[in-house]
């Protein structure tokens, strides 16, 4: 009678907590590391030198940070390992062959992220990988859009900024016509080139609003994404008023649009526009507020 009791009670008694692998996963990074190292140095050495990525150097401390901070949830998980992982695996490895067959850098690039979900999911499985799904998604800003994708974004944003450089430079009474995104002033050509797209602005804004929603709205995930959505209209003004600003101080001295002058107007239009996401946060907060009540 007394063994059934304690069988009994074995049975009912929750098993103990099976503690992530994590020197397993520790050794798996490192491999993946030096799996994609040939891949992971071109990629960093163009965020030194395309100032459109120069936020890239950011994005993978900034997710190691995040992960540092969620330690204690991340240890508490028990571990459920899925073979799904494997194939994950496996696609990555493909991918990465595939572009490198076809001298595809996105195809290279992204294969890394592909072989890092499997990863944790073969040594974590499915409770892990939502834990670090935000984590996941930090990490795609580290990776360069595709030139296709880059050429068919930037294009659109040079011809809406010269429009409305156009719009506004007339209607304060300075004479311009545009070609595509070429403005024509009484003194000199102004050409609103890919690096004055505002993509480098859309991209690094993007990128900051998703820390900054994990800082100061880390419960509300709808509130976060409603930030990371304005960015993309508040990166578009910005960049047009930085487009009409030039043109309007290019009048008073050509000079004022090139080399340090034009980099510091770039520099306080971001912080600008910075400042316009926390502006949008405030009124977010405050619309929720009153559709609570």
């Amino acid at each position: 009678m007394s063994t059934q009791v304690e069988n009994t009670l074995r049975e009912e008694s929750p098993s103990p907590s099976t503690p992530i692998p994590w020197v397993l996963l520790a050794w798996c990074a490192i491999l993946l590391l030096l799996t994609y190292l040939p891949i992971l140095i071109p990629m960093a050495e163009q965020w030194n030198n395309d100032d459109d990525m120069s936020h890239g150097f950011f994005v993978p401390f900034a997710a190691l940070y995040v992960a540092w901070e969620r330690r204690e949830q991340l240890l508490a998980i028990t571990p459920r390992p899925s073979w799904l992982g494997l194939l994950f695996l496996l696609w990555g490895a493909a991918q990465m062959a595939v572009g490198m067959l076809g001298a595809e850098l996105f195809l290279q690039r992204s294969a890394f992220l592909v072989s890092v979900v499997g990863a944790v999911l073969l040594l974590g499985g499915w409770p892990l990988l939502k834990k670090v799904l935000f984590l996941m998604a930090m990490l795609c800003f580290m990776i360069p859009l595709p030139a296709i994708v880059y050429s068919r974004i930037t294009f659109p944003l040079q011809l809406f900024a010269s429009s409305v450089a156009e719009v506004a430079l007339s209607a304060i009474g300075i004479p311009v016509l545009r070609d595509g995104n070429v403005l024509e002033l009484a003194s000199q050509k102004l050409s609103v080139v890919e690096a004055c797209s505002g993509i480098r602005s859309l991209m690094s804004l993007a990128f900051l609003s998703l820390v900054y929603g994990y800082w100061f709205d880390e419960h509300r995930v709808w509130m976060r994404c409603l930030i990371f959505a304005s960015t993309i209209p508040i990166a578009i003004a910005a960049n047009s008023f930085r487009v009409s600003l030039t043109g309007i101080l290019s009048e008073y001295n050509p000079e004022l649009a090139k080399g340090f002058f034009h980099s510091l107007e770039g520099w306080v239009i971001f912080v600008f526009a910075l400042t316009l996401m926390v502006a949008a946060h405030g009124l977010f907060n405050r619309l929720a507020r009153m559709v609570a009540r």
